[in-house]
């Protein structure tokens, strides 16, 4: 078995609504198991600015899945919840990155783990640090330093 972090987002239709259920939906997937998850948290878009604000979340899981294989499945849970990709940074009623798959370091087409902004977003890293503040991100190194230096990205931690 592997941990991994999944990042959980959404920003259309009732994007806590949402997390919450594709949280419930991972601990389906075949093979995986979710460990714990972080509190909801909401934050304005990035890029693609003219959009609603973000609910993002992160969950540590456990699968024996391969890496392409979770990745599949995290996109057929997209899917399930109506996930269109029309253009980059496009609103979206779910976005789940497979975010780290252990210490791997993975560059595929299709698949680069850990993903490959994650270390620069505080809507990943505020969540992951919440619920494993001492993890490090292969390459890139500790969450604390690397929020740290995410200035100018509100993060708001959002009332259970």
């Amino acid at each position: 078995m592997t941990r991994a972090c999944v990042g959980l987002g959404a920003n259309l239709g009732v994007p806590q609504d949402q997390i919450r259920a594709a949280l419930a939906a991972l601990g389906g997937v075949p093979k995986t198991r979710l460990l714990l998850h972080s509190s909801l948290y909401k934050s304005a878009p990035m890029g693609n600015t003219d959009q609603p604000e973000f609910v993002n979340a992160v969950a540590l899981i456990e699968t024996a899945l391969a890496p392409r294989a979770l990745l599949e499945a995290l996109l057929a849970i997209e899917q399930r919840y109506g996930r269109t990709r029309s253009t980059p940074n496009a609103p979206r009623t779910l976005d789940l990155d497979l975010l780290l798959y252990g210490e791997s370091i993975i560059d595929e087409p299709g698949l680069a783990v850990p993903h490959p902004r994650m270390h620069s977003r505080a809507f990943v890293l505020a969540p992951l640090s919440e619920i494993a503040p001492d993890m490090e991100i292969p390459g890139k190194g500790a969450i604390g330093p690397l929020l740290a230096a995410c200035t100018g990205q509100a993060v708001e931690k959002l009332e259970a």
